[in-house]
């Protein structure tokens, strides 16, 4: 009888055994490294206590294999607030499989959290569907007394997908920007400058930018924002592969802009002596060649230099110069060319048969500020003849040659503020200090904008606390202080500047 019962426990044994092996066997095998496993590039929505701390973040998620029924979870840098919970790492999640649906779940404790907020209880629940992939994490912050649910959306990448995430350019159309900016991408960082007088509503502020070949940039180019405040905006650039690079953009110094746009004018009226023309404002600022070309109104003509222009780059008006070719009526008190010029500083007119008439320009306005950079916009159409009226007795008109404009600024120190360079020294005077000028003169039929930088001369250095004069020097033609030219070159000019420190 005992044996009997002993054979009967021992198939018993073997049966319980036999149950379990199959029960081990039976636990499907599912193809995850080639259906679930890979990197998904998708976004986060974070909400805390019934409020979303952080909506459409972007993020990659990575799902592993640990066996042929389980999967590794992967977020890294996670972080919600002021709270970095670094990398969560969820290991060994069952998996499921229904129709095309795999789902996983698991609730684990996360240990490798940072000490100031302790071991965090969390459950997943995730599906991938025809390589999509969505997961619902709940996180309870004992310490804080918090739970953090977290949705995500993703898409399984190929593994081809650029990684590049870079902002390539970014520039402002915006007179208050004084200085386009600067990319600095060992940092992450942009900076630009402004005028010293741009306003919280200019610095409201449209960029342009341009970002890597298939990347996505967030807030988008071509939105307003504003750039006011102390708080940096950030650009966050998210490359076709999921990867991603933050920009923080902000003003990095403001500058003085010593700005003529040629709005305002004041009419002279033409008298016995003088022809009528335009000043344009302000006239303790700008002179021109108008001033003296309207006192030859009794040697017979008519017309003057310089106008007032509406083909205007910006506002309503420009102002026009105009070479006038005067040979036929040129003796000592006639020029046989005369161009139209715009300067800073004083026409004062003296005995042409004493003094050369280029000393009655006296060029440059005091200036106490260190100059960077001139701008400005123009246009520039040369006169059909080129005429060399340098020695009244023999006017000769040059073959094949044509005219220039041109346009230059010069930082020049002074003793006293009476002191001056003229129409004679302007270019070669040792009291120069700096120069920013065009070098391209030739014709321009449409609006052309120009930034000349000021370059200082051999041995010459800004001296703080020293005094100075600023001069802009424009002139229809380039050798007008030569009187050569040719009759009917037109230099439109609008928005002129000076930016400094």
């Amino acid at each position: 009888m005992m044996k009997e019962k002993l054979v009967c426990l021992l198939m018993l044994l073997c049966s319980i055994s036999l149950f379990t092996a199959c029960s081990s066997d039976d636990q499907p095998a599912y193809p995850i490294d080639q259906e679930i496993a890979g990197t998904y590039k998708g976004a986060l929505n974070i909400e805390l206590g019934g409020n979303y701390i952080g909506k459409d973040l972007p993020k990659n998620v990575s799902l592993t294999k640990a066996n042929d029924n389980q999967l590794n979870l992967e977020l890294k840098n996670f972080s919600f607030g002021a709270l970095n919970l670094g990398d969560i790492v969820l290991s060994n999640c069952d998996v499921k499989k229904n129709g095309n649906t795999y789902s996983f779940t698991s609730s684990q404790t996360l240990t490798t959290l940072p000490a100031a907020i302790g071991n965090c209880p969390i459950t997943v629940n995730g599906t991938v569907t025809d390589g999509k992939l969505n997961v619902k994490l709940v996180i309870t912050v004992t310490k804080l007394n918090q739970v953090v649910n977290v949705d995500y959306t993703g898409v399984r990448l190929k593994g081809n997908e650029s990684s590049e995430a870079k902002i390539k350019t970014f520039t402002f159309d915006s007179p208050v920007v004084t200085e386009q900016p600067v990319i600095d991408e060992a940092n992450g960082t942009i900076t630009f400058k402004v005028s010293e007088q741009a306003t919280d509503d200019e610095l409201r502020l449209t960029p342009t930018i341009t970002v890597s070949e298939k990347a996505m940039l967030t807030p988008a180019t071509g939105v307003v924002q504003d750039f006011s405040g102390s708080t940096p905006v950030v650009y966050t650039v998210v490359a076709e592969n999921g990867t991603i690079k933050t920009y923080s953009v902000s003003i990095s110094g403001r500058q003085a802009v010593l700005k003529y746009s040629f709005e305002e004018w004041v009419l002279e009226p033409d008298n016995f002596m003088s022809n009528e023309y335009n000043k344009p404002q302000p006239v303790s600022d700008l002179a021109t060649s108008a001033e003296g070309a309207a006192m030859l109104k009794f040697m017979g003509l008519t017309s003057v230099p310089v106008y007032k222009s509406t083909d205007k780059k910006v506002g309503n008006f420009a102002i026009k110069l105009v070479t006038m070719d005067t040979s036929d009526k040129a003796n000592a008190l006639v020029p046989a060319i005369t161009s139209g010029s715009l300067f800073t500083g004083k026409f004062e007119m003296g005995d042409p048969q004493r003094a050369s008439p280029l000393t009655f320009t006296k060029f440059g306005i005091l200036y106490a500020r260190k100059p960077l950079a001139f701008k400005g916009w123009y246009k520039y159409t040369p006169g059909a003849k080129f005429i060399d009226g340098s020695n009244i007795s023999n006017i000769v008109t040059v073959p094949n040659k044509t005219d220039q404009c041109a346009i230059q600024a010069v930082l020049y120190k002074v003793t006293n503020d009476a002191e001056t360079l003229t129409g004679l020294d302007i270019n070669n005077s040792s009291k120069r200090v700096a120069v920013a000028q065009l070098s391209d003169g030739t014709a321009k039929a449409e609006y052309t904008y120009f930034n000349l930088p000021f370059q200082y001369l051999p041995g010459k250095t800004y001296e703080a606390g020293a005094k100075y004069k600023i001069a802009i020097v424009c002139s229809s033609s380039k050798e007008g202080d030569l009187f050569k030219g040719a009759g009917g070159s037109t230099l439109i000019l609008d928005e002129l500047e000076i930016v400094s420190e």
